[in-house]
């Protein structure tokens, strides 16, 4: 039996608009509506939230790690579990657990766990990404260049079976013909662009297949020259490319994120994503990918050499980055952490906003932007003391 509850909210920002002093009625895990208070059915519980901001939880289509895992290493239900435990408490209320560059024997372990969180009810595991290892090894960043590799049929038939709704992988447009995007967006999985070094006409015929959009732009890419426009030209370019981004200030200087805002062509977005590794929600200063020992220190993780390796950021540090140093609007900011990369995967009917028939996914804000509250399919989340 359904279990109807109102949420009485001061400030509401539904994924388009602010709204002030109404009730968001949930269902169950899905939203039936916002309404005055007064229109509230009788008995209805309630549970009020006199201060602060709710708004739509965050997604993240970039998650390799969180709470001491990473997904290469544990590729397990329990690994996801973490992962996802590790994001909620940041806001984060779906994401997509990603592996990076690896053997098939790996990616094929990663895929079942996928399947099985899923099946289990993990709460936030939406779906999979799988960054490589069809990528270019002149844009390899940290991944390992030994497992980087062309695509044959088994990788293919890897990606196009993997029983998941909801699937990215990343591939280099020099890597992957376009023939090869064609087919595995008819399969109906979703193909960006990333680790490339493809010039600009390489990338565009990559979109024009099918290619989505792009893997943390401005990173591990050819980058916007005067005559060589390069994949990061293609992705401003181009009106149907959507881009994901890494603002932590690491990976991206706010000025190029400023531009890429005021430069991208419509209707095309710019979202967040966080590219966390398994440091989130712990005090690790260091892991092991693939072998190879990540340092963790000042807010950056590097390889020895200091190649960025992945970051160690969550969505509300981003939220808090875009808004108070890069200057973006809060809702704006916020659309760009939950309802575009619901756009971008094709899921904004049932995410990204707070409106009927949409999962009842939020998150309460406090003025000051931390988290004071998560709510996954109308259920409050909880989280252990960080120690």
């Amino acid at each position: 039996m359904s279990k109807l509850t109102a949420y009485l909210v001061a400030d509401l920002f539904d994924g388009a608009t602010r709204r002030r002093d109404v009730a968001v009625l949930v269902d169950g895990d899905t939203i039936r509506g916002v309404v005055e208070p007064g229109g509230l059915p009788e008995g209805v519980a309630t549970i009020e939230l006199a201060t602060g901001l709710l708004a739509p939880g965050f997604i993240d289509l970039q998650v390799n790690g969180g709470g001491g895992a990473l997904l290469n290493s544990a590729a397990t239900l329990d690994g996801i579990r973490a992962i996802c435990t590790a994001h909620a408490r940041y806001g984060t209320t779906a994401l997509l657990p990603t592996l990076i560059t690896d053997t098939p024997e790996v990616t094929t372990a990663a895929i079942t766990a996928v399947r099985d969180a899923i099946a289990a009810g993990v709460p936030g595991c939406l779906g999979i990404h799988i960054e490589g290892p069809h990528l270019s090894v002149a844009r390899k960043g940290a991944h390992n260049p030994g497992y980087i590799r062309p695509m044959d049929e088994a990788d293919f038939q890897r990606l196009v079976s993997t029983g998941i709704d909801h699937v990215i992988t990343t591939v280099a447009a020099e890597t992957v013909p376009p023939e090869q995007i064609a087919r595995l967006t008819a399969a109906g999985v979703t193909v960006a662009i990333g680790h490339s070094d493809a010039p600009y006409e390489m990338a565009m015929a990559a979109f024009n297949a099918g290619a989505r959009g792009v893997t943390h732009l401005f990173n591990a890419m050819s980058q916007l020259g005067h005559r060589s426009p390069g994949v990061v030209g293609a992705a401003l370019d181009s009106p149907d490319a959507w881009c994901g981004i890494i603002p932590d200030g690491l990976h991206v200087h706010p000025a190029a994120i400023a531009n890429a805002l005021r430069a991208k062509r419509a209707p095309g977005r710019i979202y967040i994503v966080t590219d966390a590794m398994s440091t989130i929600g712990t005090t690790m200063t260091e892991f092991e990918l693939n072998g190879r020992v990540i340092q963790r220190a000042g807010g950056k993780l590097t390889l020895d050499d200091g190649t960025l390796a992945g970051s160690d950021l969550d969505m509300i540090g981003a939220v808090r980055f875009m808004t108070g140093t890069v200057g973006i609007g809060l809702e704006e900011t916020l659309r760009m952490a939950s309802l575009y990369p619901a756009q971008f995967l094709g899921i904004d009917r049932t995410h990204g906003r707070i409106a009927p028939g949409a999962r009842a996914d939020f998150v309460h804000l406090s003025d000051a932007l931390d988290v004071e509250g998560v709510y996954i399919g109308g259920e409050r989340q909880h989280f252990a003391p960080l120690g």
